[in-house]
């Protein structure tokens, strides 16, 4: 049994069109994720797009890309999607949900999520330090962790913005890996008040009696969201090249 990495990827984001493509110190961002993906050495990786653009850049570099639906509702609807389509897909047993918009991110980081599940949770995740400049960004999702030990615990809830936070809360860092079993009753399951009322994905899970385990990690890479976010991951490419 296998694991694999799927990287969801779409042009059309409200926030920041054309993402995928955008070129950070002249490689598209897309390619970019894709590349510390292949360098984690887990397994096989997948770019699960919705255009041609993105799976002509990815096939034409020998990678292996998935056309999916453009109107998928989510990025774990695109992989689940792809996953669909993938020859042998009965020997593949987790599967890791790398963000394309997480272009700096450590290789050993991409493995670091897969520890959850292999205690039983139902999804694993990552967290990081939450930064004293971070606590009020809405922009930044914080996830409230009852921990087992001094690098695993369990996510108690997830939030944007609180008036009163404990010492448990980290920054939590949008990359998933999932069974096989527990991504499709994921995608199966409607969307929770929860997921809709504070328009985090997570509670349709944590709403549904699945658990999701953390890994801690320290100095997680950025990703991009915005335009401000780009120019600061292109100084710190530019740094680590100097």
């Amino acid at each position: 049994m296998k694991t694999i990495i799927i990287i969801p990827s779409r042009m059309a984001s409200t926030r920041f069109p054309g993402k995928p493509m955008v070129k950070i110190a002249g490689i598209p961002m897309v390619q970019r994720v894709w590349e510390q993906a292949i360098a984690a050495k887990i397994g096989e990786v997948y770019v699960a797009c919705s255009e041609n653009e993105v799976y002509d850049l990815i096939s034409e570099r020998g990678g292996k890309a998935i056309l999916t639906d453009p109107k998928l509702p989510s990025g774990t609807d695109r992989i689940f999607a792809a996953f669909q389509q993938i020859e042998n897909s009965s020997d593949i047993k987790y599967i890791i949900n790398l963000q394309g918009d997480m272009p700096i991110i450590k290789p050993n980081h991409i493995k670091n999520v897969i520890e959850p599940l292999q205690k039983d949770y139902s999804i694993g995740s990552l967290v990081t330090t939450l930064k004293e400049d971070e606590i009020n960004n809405p922009n930044i999702t914080k996830a409230e962790i009852e921990w087992v030990d001094n690098k695993f615990g369990r996510a108690k809830e997830f939030f944007r913005q609180k008036n009163n936070i404990s010492k448990n809360v980290f920054h939590h860092v949008g990359i998933y890996s999932y069974s096989i079993n527990s991504l499709s009753k994921f995608v199966n399951l409607p969307k929770s008040k929860n997921e809709n009322y504070l328009q985090l994905e997570q509670y349709r899970a944590l709403d549904a009696g699945l658990t999701i385990g953390v890994t801690y990690v320290p100095d997680v890479a950025p990703s991009i969201d915005t335009k401000e976010d780009l120019i600061n991951v292109e100084s710190i490419i530019r740094a680590n090249n100097e």
